[in-house]
């Protein structure tokens, strides 16, 4: 027991120095551990910061380049707006010219609508003038142009308002024009009377006998008969006279004419 207890106590002496030494390297070796952790970190952490560094250069320079693009696309941006704008200006002078040009057109075509309405009008109311018109006199109807009207009618005013030296030359003047026309016949009564108030008596004759050649069945016939008795008679030719009053009570027996020319054929003898 006693050796037993003495090896025991040898082997406690032999394992306490070992045990305090380990116990002694055991803080050392954690130490040392611990520190090569920390420069390991550390590095880590310089090459994290110094990518990151190197990450943000980077984006920096992205984002400046991408700026220096930005602003090269603001300056194109820019240029193209004032030169939009410009063309803009001159697209209104050109719009305000073209405006100006429209007033200007509007107010041509207007004065040539109605220079247009007024010529039509114009035009048509000398058609209107052109145009012959139905004519009723003496019994009868016959077409007559405007002028032809006027004519007549511009003579037998100047008869009608006793100027005869006016009248006898309109009336012939009508005759010559219109030789044919549907008032010559009455043109021919009324020159004659004109003529006899003139006391042209021999014009006045010649008239009468072309009036009832030219229209023996024309009511003013018998009237147109006596009238040339009546120029014989003024000229002092007496036979002449009773044979014309004789004529017209044998063509016209039961005209007022015929009941005067009884009378004035009595005065002849």
């Amino acid at each position: 027991m006693a050796a037993l207890h003495g090896s025991r106590a040898a082997g406690w002496r032999v394992a306490v120095p070992l045990l305090l030494g380990l116990l002694t390297l055991r803080p050392a070796a954690a130490a040392l551990f611990e520190d090569d952790e920390a420069r390991r970190a550390i590095l880590d952490l310089r090459a994290r910061v110094t990518q990151n560094d190197e990450q943000q250069r980077a984006r920096m320079a992205e984002l400046t380049q991408a700026n220096a693009r930005l602003l090269d696309q603001v300056a194109v941006l820019q240029r193209s707006l004032l030169d939009l704008n410009g063309q803009l200006e001159s697209l209104r002078g050109e719009l305000a010219g073209l405006r100006g040009q429209n007033e200007v057109m509007q107010r041509e075509v207007a004065d040539l609508q109605k220079r247009q309405r007024d010529l039509g009008q114009a035009v048509d109311e000398r058609m209107r003038r052109l145009e012959p018109v139905r004519v009723s006199l003496d019994g009868q109807e016959f077409n007559a142009e405007p002028d032809e009207r006027k004519g007549y009618e511009e003579a037998l005013a100047l008869l009608r308002g006793g100027d005869f030296d006016k009248a006898a030359p309109a009336l012939a003047a009508f005759l010559r024009r219109y030789p044919s026309s549907g008032y010559a016949n009455a043109a021919r009564f009324w020159l004659g009377n004109a003529q006899y108030a003139r006391r042209d008596y021999k014009e006045a004759i010649a008239s009468f006998r072309a009036f009832v050649t030219a229209a023996p069945e024309h009511p003013r016939a018998p009237e147109a008969l006596l009238a040339l008795a009546n120029s014989q008679a003024e000229m002092k030719d007496t036979k002449a006279a009773r044979r014309t009053i004789e004529e017209l009570l044998k063509a016209y027996p039961k005209s007022e004419a015929a009941q005067a020319g009884k009378d004035r054929l009595a005065a002849l003898r």
